[in-house]
């Protein structure tokens, strides 16, 4: 490819919206161009970042067995009807209205899709097991999309389902696409974790997502350096305390906090460490009644230690909360406690309120709460002495650093990382409500067991960028780099022996099958590097009459210092021992 057939458009700024640095450089590269909000298009250099990847991905899938089929955009709402995920949904998911006003949704994802298609062509047990997938563009209505491709609103996303006669098959496949998923990332080029995941909306029991490890990643990984144990932090367990609670020490006494609601400002004002303090989480669940009005409401009390945060994936798989919960209002914790937030607790209740204690609470004594007054919180409290055990005791904290890790082997440490790979086993939670069955040898139907495996396309340039740039632009791993090569020549214009030069490099690597990019427009050198460095091509080759009347040529990779010189003879040696095969 040569740079005056092509098209290159480099931006000295970035624009005034790009919050992270995967955003200002592929904006700056001219690899994106936005269009509206968490709407882009992909321009020449980011298209072919994105086939790149979408190549390895195909590679890999076809690799493990998987079938390739391309299903729509848009959906007929019937389906996501009969699993309920049409009501259960929130307004990420857009719903639209044709001419004849049939409801219909830009898809999100299509486990319903593809069920509708299993359970009409997979009739028998004779053509199972089966794995179907796509690469096709998904849309969520992000409330707030930012960091630009990161969490954009359109998307391009590889999904895969399984579909398999019964649960060992299922998870059998589950390992083959778990497996696959590690030759994926591992020819991405990019440091990267699998680490044990909540299945969150998607739903099902055995659930693991890929990290790309990156400081600026939204994602919280758990991990224990001293073994393999990996986690993101929704699915982290914190253990239980190995000691047994202490015996009392202290007496219970309503002290005066006057101005001080957080646990924070109460442990400065006491001088006392926070950990020996507890907040107080109100949370409420709703009865509906034959009419799908509210019935009743139960209102309960999370305890947590002062220095650890809710988990709400956590908390809504406490027994009593895993179909729902909210926050409670103003008015239900005053009716329940008799004081405003900042100054709750279990002791005292003005109404009934069931109490979850997490784990470190638990085996707390002599704490510190809210007296359920303003303006004071009680010390020294116990349970059992000042009040009843808990109704529950459950783990209900965000891990911290320093944890015992959950496989006993060490201590967890957390680093951050950004999700572009995440593989579900499902068991019947879609082919049960849309009747998904085969007939097993025996001529009766059976239920399938799915799996679903999901690549963000379209976040992997921007994850990687995250975890390869330097000041002056970006490093691009070999494997999905828009070029491999880029050959500099200086003065080629003015110079027919760097003109020949050039282009017989350029011809001999394209002859070989590498991806080489000739920058023939006749920018200074300066200029020239400029755009390279920036757009992050990994090999670079600069050719000038100087370098050639001494025999030479000089060669950099994208992450060294300085440039290397190379006799001319044996660059194209040179280079192909240093590519990918």
């Amino acid at each position: 490819m040569k740079a005056s057939q092509f098209f290159i458009s480099t931006l000295k700024e970035a624009p005034a919206d790009a919050e992270v640095v995967s955003h200002r450089l592929m904006t700056r590269a001219g690899m994106i161009k936005k269009l509206g909000a968490g709407i882009y298009s992909y321009m020449p250099l980011g298209l072919r970042v994105i086939r790149k990847i979408e190549a390895i991905v195909r590679e890999e899938m076809n690799r493990a067995g998987a079938v390739e089929l391309l299903m729509p955009v848009v959906q007929p709402a019937e389906f996501w009807q009969e699993t309920g995920r049409w009501g259960t949904m929130g307004p990420e998911l857009m719903r639209v209205k044709d001419r004849h006003d049939r409801d219909f949704i830009i898809q999100p994802t299509s486990e319903e899709v593809v069920t509708d298609i299993a359970r009409q062509e997979l009739r028998s047990y004779k053509l199972l097991p089966k794995n179907f997938y796509h690469i096709q563009t998904k849309f969520r209505d992000e409330r707030r999309p930012r960091f630009g491709v990161m969490r954009s609103r359109e998307f391009i996303m590889k999904d895969a389902y399984s579909f398999d006669r019964d649960a060992a098959g299922a998870i059998a496949s589950y390992e083959v696409m778990a497996q696959a998923y590690r030759r994926i990332f591992d020819r991405f080029g990019l440091t990267y974790r699998a680490v044990a995941a909540d299945s969150g909306a998607i739903g099902g029991d055995l659930s693991e997502e890929f990290q790309v490890i990156a400081a600026t990643g939204e994602d919280a990984i758990v991990y224990c350096p001293a073994s393999d144990y990996a986690a993101n932090m929704e699915k982290a367990e914190a253990l239980a305390p190995q000691l047994p609670r202490k015996t009392p020490a202290a007496s219970l006494v309503k002290t005066p906090t006057p101005g001080k609601s957080t646990c924070p400002d109460v442990a400065q004002l006491l001088g006392v460490p926070l950990a020996t303090t507890v907040k107080s989480l109100v949370l409420a669940t709703d009865q509906p009644g034959e009419r799908g009005e509210v019935a009743s409401t139960q209102v309960w009390l999370l305890l947590v230690r002062g220095d650890h945060d809710m988990n709400e994936v956590k908390v809504g798989k406490v027994s009593g909360l895993e179909s729902g919960f909210r926050f409670a209002t103003a008015s239900e914790i005053v009716d329940h406690f008799g004081a405003k937030p900042g100054y709750l607790g279990p002791i005292g209740l003005k109404g009934p309120v069931k109490i979850v204690a997490d784990r470190e609470v638990a085996v707390m004594s002599d704490w510190i709460c809210g007296a359920n007054e303003q303006d004071f919180h009680f010390t020294g409290v116990n349970w059992g002495r000042d009040l009843p055990e808990p109704d529950a005791v459950a783990d209900l904290r965000n891990i911290v650093e320093g944890d015992l890790s959950p496989d006993g082997k060490g201590v967890l440490a957390i680093e951050r990382g950004i999700e572009v790979g995440h593989v579900f086993y499902l068991g019947t939670k879609y082919s049960q409500p849309m009747n998904a069955t085969f007939l097993d040898e025996t001529g009766k139907p059976q239920l399938m067991e799915m799996g679903c495996y999901g690549i963000g396309i379209t976040r992997l340039p921007a994850a990687a960028i995250e975890q390869n740039h330097d000041e002056r632009g970006i490093i691009w791993p070999d494997a999905i780099a828009p070029f491999t090569v880029v050959i500099c020549p200086i003065g080629m214009d003015r110079s027919a022996e760097v003109r020949s030069a050039a282009e017989n490099l350029h011809q001999e690597l394209q002859s070989a099958g590498v991806d080489v990019m000739l920058d023939d427009r006749g920018e200074r050198p300066g200029a020239m590097f400029a755009d390279w460095e920036l757009i992050g091509v990994p090999h670079r080759v600069v050719i000038s009459d100087r370098g050639l009347k001494e025999g030479q040529l000089e060669y950099q990779h994208r992450r060294d210092a300085a440039a290397t010189k190379v006799p001319a003879a044996g660059i194209f040696g040179f280079l192909k021992a240093r590519l990918p095969a």
